[in-house]
């Protein structure tokens, strides 16, 4: 029952915001009692801190799973990027705004794990584009992972990118190709302007 609570509570924080879903709104769609949520949460605070850390496992598991699959650098971030908008939900920065606000120690400790993952993810996808001559070998790496990890949490800004002028999917496939670019070698150009081209 704790798992069943755990999906359908994040399911509907992206949907709707940390803040704007309630314990009732839960316990609602469940069709289960309030008390039954209680049983395993102690309040809702302790529920949005299990979802989030839920939510960061899931996805940390299929990135790892993504990264066994062989493919080469820029594909690897092209596989990423649709499977995080796949279990995001294609969010906006709306849930993760309302997380910030509201739930601030949460916030912080998420975007230190999340900061930890990829840029241990990004530094390994930097060093491996280079290896095959995908990534100009002059690249400052720590520096190139940082900036990555920057530009992704940075276009969830809605003051910068309002939604109703940005949609999610393809900002961050901008982003992608903007900061692909600065780094590729022409074969990985290549490979870049390939997969933009597919559907």
């Amino acid at each position: 029952m704790r798992e069943t609570i755990l999906n359908k509570a994040m399911e509907m924080f992206l949907a709707y915001g940390f803040k704007s879903v309630t314990m009732d709104d839960i316990a609602n769609e469940l069709g289960i009692s309030k008390k039954t949520i209680y049983q395993h949460f102690a309040n809702k605070n302790d529920l949005v801190e299990a979802s989030t850390d839920y939510l960061f496992q899931t996805v940390s598991c299929g990135i790892d799973n993504i990264r066994e699959q062989g493919k080469n650098s820029i594909e690897e971030i092209f596989i990423i990027r649709s499977f995080m908008m796949q279990q995001l939900n294609n969010e906006s920065a709306s849930p993760f705004y309302q997380l910030q606000k509201f739930f601030p120690k949460i916030f912080s400790c998420l975007r230190a794990k999340q900061f930890e993952k990829m840029n241990g993810c990004m530094i390994e996808n930097l060093a491996k584009g280079i290896e095959h001559g995908l990534y100009r070998p002059d690249i400052d790496i720590n520096f190139i992972s940082r900036m990555y990890f920057t530009g992704l949490t940075g276009i969830k800004d809605g003051d910068v990118f309002p939604t109703d002028q940005f949609n999610a999917y393809d900002l961050t496939q901008k982003f992608l190709e903007y900061h692909l670019r600065a780094i590729a070698t022409q074969k990985g150009v290549k490979i870049l302007e390939d997969l933009i081209k597919t559907p």
